[in-house]
């Protein structure tokens, strides 16, 4: 005589064999998401499940939506960092990072297949209570709020020059078109807020594979310009930028030799760049709980798939770029093609192509902030469109606020970013993954914990680095970008 919970469980898993007849199915991945080892305290409210909501997003559609999140414009300054690092150095750093990143998707998935919730500030809630479900949405809100910024900003003082540079113009002229602050508002209420008011983040794969679309045309009009220009450059004035802390002698010997190996006075900076390059896990959740045929497994592989994605693509941009100016190459890519021809057509193209690809991520990143919020404010309340639209337009509005009125927020969100990406990397999926995941299953001196442990610690080294290296910029008055995307 079988007990009610074996019958359950063949009835589960015979409903989940013919779902998934697509796609590989796992009994015990999908028995450890469907059942709760963390028992509800008495009285306790009953927190949503991700089987209460049936996904709809193709598997393609979550890669597009994955990759577009972890594509951020820290791209453009990836050839500058190699050159500080020498190509075997940052290949392996890459390597590294990008596997530390699966690692930490891997942490947060399992948390959320033991305890049943997709929801990133309600696993803070299960491993902390109250104060983690908080922590976890502030930190998600910055950060988000943190990358809507640079983005925007991106859009404010790229936007103008491109839009002058296709009018043939040497220099602004004063027209309203070339008035950044009038632009972003525009692309903010003809572009991102439509955008942002679709109900599911699903829909947005769309634009999403666009958006990678045009960091593709992105990464091989860099391969192409490898092929065009000479090294060393014909002008002079590429041999100190703006950015550097040391000459570069472009006459000196082996000077447009590539270098394995290197090390200067920016080379240290070149890891906390690199240890944010696969920021997504804010996004994480909230495409996983719209996947369709959802197991951790197949969630895992879309990780997998979009990391191994910007891998690539990160490496090819680096190399190609890096290739191309050698020591001359500058902290914004794109500035040193400008520097050959202001007036290239192909260099127009590609920079526009770019403030496309950024203006379609900022109503992917403006999703996980509204979950946050209505998970902080509206927890137990139905989905209502007027609360939707409502926090879209709020978040914005604030965020145009802050890039127009504030010139030098940018400065306080790479504070707050070297605070709040190593927090979301490696120090919560890390902690959550300990606090949640029983002791029964994992003791505390398993391997399993002891490397969360190790990886949480990780984080705490990576947020000192990137604080300390801000501070120093500051001292020095120089300028580093070193807080995630």
């Amino acid at each position: 005589m079988t007990s009610r919970g074996e019958e359950n469980y063949d009835t589960h898993l015979s409903a989940c064999i013919l779902c998934n007849n697509t796609a590989e199915f796992d009994p015990i991945d999908a028995l450890a998401e469907q059942e709760e080892f963390l028992p509800h305290k008495p009285g306790a409210k009953k927190e949503t499940h991700f089987t209460d909501f049936e996904g709809k997003t193709s598997f393609g559609m979550s890669i597009f939506n994955l990759s577009n999140a972890i594509m951020g414009s820290g791209i453009l300054g990836l050839a500058y960092a190699m050159s500080n690092t020498g190509i075997l150095l940052f290949i392996i750093l890459l390597v590294c990072i990008a596997l530390l990143s699966a690692y930490s998707i891997h942490l947060l998935l399992k948390s959320a297949g033991v305890v049943g919730i997709r929801a990133y500030e309600q696993l803070g809630n299960r491993a902390f209570g109250h104060p983690g479900k908080m922590l976890a949405a502030v930190i998600i809100t910055v950060h988000n709020i943190g990358a809507m910024s640079s983005y925007l900003f991106i859009v404010k003082s790229e936007l103008p020059l491109v839009i002058q540079a296709f009018f043939g113009k040497q220099e602004n002229t004063g027209e309203w078109f070339l008035n950044g602050n009038y632009l972003i508002i525009i692309v903010s209420v003809l572009i991102i807020f439509p955008l942002a008011l679709m109900k599911h983040l699903g829909y947005l794969g769309y634009t999403s594979g666009f958006s990678l679309s045009c960091m593709v045309f992105f990464l091989i009009s860099v391969i192409y310009k490898k092929f065009n220009i000479p090294c060393p450059l014909a002008d002079d004035h590429h041999n100190k930028t703006a950015a550097d802390h040391y000459s570069v002698d472009s006459t000196a010997d082996g000077f447009c030799d590539s270098k394995l190996f290197t090390m200067n006075p920016q080379t240290a900076y070149t890891i906390p760049i690199l240890a944010f390059a696969f920021v997504c896990h804010p996004e994480v959740l909230p495409i996983y709980t719209e996947l369709r045929n959802a197991t951790k497994k197949r969630m895992q592989n879309v990780a997998n798939i979009s990391i191994l994605a910007m891998f690539v693509m990160y490496l090819l941009t680096a190399l190609f770029g890096y290739l191309t100016f050698y020591g001359a190459v500058e902290s914004e890519l794109l500035h040193t093609y400008i520097r050959v021809d202001p007036l290239d057509v192909l260099i127009l193209c590609v920079r526009l192509a770019v403030l496309v690809a950024v203006t379609l991520t900022v109503p992917v990143v403006l999703f996980p902030i509204r979950k946050a919020v209505l998970q902080i404010f509206f927890a137990d309340k139905p989905f209502h469109w007027v609360r939707h639209i409502g926090i879209a337009f709020c978040l914005l509005f604030v965020v145009n606020l802050l890039v127009i009125l504030v010139p030098s927020i940018r400065d306080i969100f790479g504070i707050i970013g070297a605070t709040s990406a190593p927090s979301l990397i490696f120090i919560l999926p890390a902690i959550f993954y300990i606090r949640i995941v029983p002791e029964d299953q994992e003791p505390l001196r398993s391997r399993s914990k002891i490397q969360a442990i190790c990886f949480a610690a990780l984080g705490f080294v990576f947020m000192v680095m990137s604080l300390s290296f801000i501070i120093i910029d500051w001292v020095t008055g120089e300028s580093q970008s070193v807080g995630g995307h």
